[in-house]
Order: C-alpha cells, then structure tokens, then sequence
C-alpha cells in the first residue's frame, strides 16, 4: 500500500496526525488555488481552511480513482466558486456579443508572476472569476456557465470586461513595472 493510500485511509477514520500530514502536504498547491480566486490573502486563507473542512468530511467519497490532488482541488475550487455564488455577484448579460479578444494580445507572459496575480486579484469578483476559471484553469464557457449559474453569454462578456482591465492596468503601469512599449 502507498503512504498516499495509507494517508487518504487513516484520514477516512479521523486521525488528527494523518488529517495534519495531509494539509502540510498540499495545502501550498491548495492555498495558491484560494489566493488565484480571492481578493486578498485573508480570504484565501478563510477559503482554504473551509475547502479543507470539506475535504475532510467528504474523504471518504474519495474512491482511489483519478488524482487524489486533482479531487482536492475541484473541492477547492467549488468552495470557492460556492461563496461568491452566494454572494450572487453576476447579472445576466445578453449572449449576442463579440467573441473575446485573443490571451496573447495582452502580453501576460511579460509580466512576472506576482504582479499578474495583484492585478488579477484587484479584479471585480465576477471578472476574476471567471478569467480564472477560463485562462489559467482551462474551463469552457458552458462549464464556467453551469458552474457560476449564468448564461453563456455572461461567462463570455464577464471574460471580455476582465481582459479589457486588465490590459488597462497593464498599460497604465508599463513604466513602473517596467515593460517597453
């Protein structure tokens, strides 16, 4: 049996030391998902103490099929998702608008890491959201659609709003971080 096996197993009946392994073990990965999502470190660390609540008490749905870590972070990202949804931060927009502008005109690769994620954060929740959940995680606009319980048309226009802030701030802020033009 493998000492993630054996981890998941002693989680499933309540062990406080295996419960404690495993959030040092991913709650940097976890952590980095919540602070992708939220506003500020405070919430990031209030949405990852609540995603691990539910990890643990969900465990033993965890049937030892697929990534183990791919199973924490969908829970990390629902929990997420789940608490601005309760928020109810989105207004249906129409579905007849323009597709999107391309992620390569906005230059996100010239940028480092850091300063992306205070921009990304700085974002309105619906815009972040969904720009997380479309450019860094990969989802369609159906699944972030279904996902937030929005239209089609307002995962696409909430996308648009958010990259067009974003080139906004970038180039407002091209000299100071040091960008050429």
């Amino acid at each position: 049996m493998s000492n993630q096996i054996a981890l998941i197993n002693n989680c499933k009946k309540g062990n406080r030391q295996a419960q404690e392994e495993l959030y040092r073990k991913y709650s940097r990965v976890l952590f980095g998902i919540c602070l992708k999502y939220s506003r500020n470190k405070t919430e990031a660390e209030d949405s990852l103490h609540d995603s691990f609540m539910t990890i643990f008490s969900k465990i033993d749905q965890y049937k030892e099929k697929g990534s183990f870590e791919g199973w924490m972070k969908r829970i990390t990202i629902n929990t997420v998702l789940q608490k601005y949804r309760q928020e109810q931060f989105h207004a249906d927009i129409p579905e007849n608008l323009e597709e999107e502008e391309t992620t390569e005109d906005l230059a996100y690769g010239s940028l480092d890491l850091n300063t992306l994620l205070s921009y990304i954060q700085e974002l309105p929740n619906k815009y972040r959201i969904t720009f997380n959940l479309y450019v860094l995680d990969g989802y369609s606009h159906k699944e972030i659609a279904e996902m937030l319980g929005t239209s089609l048309g307002t995962s696409k226009s909430n996308l648009s709003r958010a990259r067009t802030i974003l080139k906004e701030k970038i180039e407002a802020d091209r000299p100071k971080i040091g960008l050429e033009k």
